[in-house]
């Protein structure tokens, strides 16, 4: 028996070297696992990552009905000086259509678009890479992040798989799917260029990763994938003068995309904290105006009256430098941080009146639609 055991001792000691050296090779590689790899050991192939996840990604045809305006009906016939012919009839609705795309995240339908894609639509229509396709309800949007989500009832879907957009980093490829132009579903490859960008007026809650893939007019509410297939991001604009794509995409992450979801499934809209004031960043100029040792926090320049500030006592030209202790950077960071206090919450700023430093408590509300901090 002695020779079995140790037959049985080698080969135990071979199946564990193997699947510590098959773990190094993941945690350190994990594009392998996503593609072809060529001679030369680079990815040359993510069909893998495409097969898994582009089945998810759906075309959003959206349609309004439109009635034209006397102006523009004016130009499609002649009219005499007096005015409008005795004959004149008011033109007909016209049909305004938009295309987009969206990707489906669960098994009983729910897919998560571009706000944009669907804004003031009366139908909603998604066409799968199946051939199929099916009238889409809207469950709720959120337009401070401009993100939509909508519900089909179909069977036999093919949802994607969530990754996650915080272990993103610059320089891991990505891969952007979507219906660009309308010319059937697209996959373009690049990189992460940049994450956590925001200020750019493109939403009021910004936290986009930006990338090189290319993403064109119609891939707004498609999928930014991993080299795994799994959903980072939900595309949603390019820096174009032009129109064109030139190498500078943003995406919602997909931790963002995801708490939103959830809320709209739950309570049909997201709920945010509000305090109720006009924030302004510090300026070198104000810091020195106000005998600030830095740029860090913000000036409130005004307060909406019967808010929770309000009812704090917060005043304009007040600064606020915290919130339950923790230092704000900025007016937008500040906004972030009391969004994401649950209505209800009891929170502490800190800061400086009149030169002297200060804390109050301030028990946060729900955001209003279209408010500031």
């Amino acid at each position: 028996m002695r020779p079995l055991v140790r037959l049985l001792y080698f080969l135990l000691q071979a199946v564990v070297v193997g699947l510590a050296v098959a773990f190094v090779v993941v945690w350190a590689r994990p594009g392998l696992l996503a593609g072809r790899v060529a001679a030369d050991g680079a990815v040359a192939s993510y069909a893998e990552a495409v097969a898994a996840s582009s089945p998810a990604v759906v075309n959003v045809h959206s349609a309004r009905h439109v009635r034209p305006t006397t102006s523009s009906a004016s130009k499609a016939r002649p009219v005499p000086k007096s005015g409008l012919p005795d004959n004149y009839a008011p033109p007909a609705e016209q049909l305004e259509n938009s295309l987009g795309s969206g990707v489906i995240v669960s098994n009983d339908g729910y897919i998560l678009t571009n706000w944009h894609v669907i804004n003031g639509a009366d139908t909603i229509q998604v066409g799968l890479q199946d051939g199929r396709s099916a009238a889409a309800r809207v469950v709720g949007t959120d337009p401070d992040t401009d993100l939509a989500l909508l519900k089909v009832d179909l069977n036999n879907l093919d949802p994607i798989q969530l990754g996650r957009s915080d272990d993103l980093r610059v320089g891991d490829v990505v891969l952007a799917i979507g219906d660009p132009y309308g010319v059937g579903q697209t996959v373009t490859q690049g990189i992460v260029s940049a994450t956590g960008r925001s200020q750019l007026g493109l939403s009021t809650f910004e936290n986009f990763i930006q990338t090189d893939a290319a993403i064109n007019p119609g891939n707004s509410g498609g999928a930014l994938v991993n080299a795994r297939g799994e959903l980072v991001g939900i595309s949603t604009a390019l820096f174009s003068p032009n129109g064109g794509s030139n190498g500078i995409g943003f995406a919602i992450p997909v931790n963002l995309a995801n708490g939103v979801m959830h809320q709209l499934i739950d309570y049909g809209r997201v709920l945010r904290g509000w305090l109720g004031v006009e924030p302004q960043n510090i300026t070198p100029e104000l810091a020195q105006a106000f005998r600030l040792k830095d740029t860090h926090g913000f000036l409130v320049t005004s307060v909406t009256p019967a808010s929770p500030a309000a009812a704090a006592g917060l005043a304009p030209g007040d600064v606020i430098q915290s919130i339950d202790g923790d230092e704000v950077e900025n007016s937008r960071d500040a906004l972030n941080r009391i969004a994401a206090k649950p209505p209800g919450t009891a929170i502490t700023v800190g800061g400086v009146r009149d030169g002297k430093k200060f804390k109050l408590q301030v028990t946060v509300a729900e955001r209003p639609a279209a408010s500031a901090s």
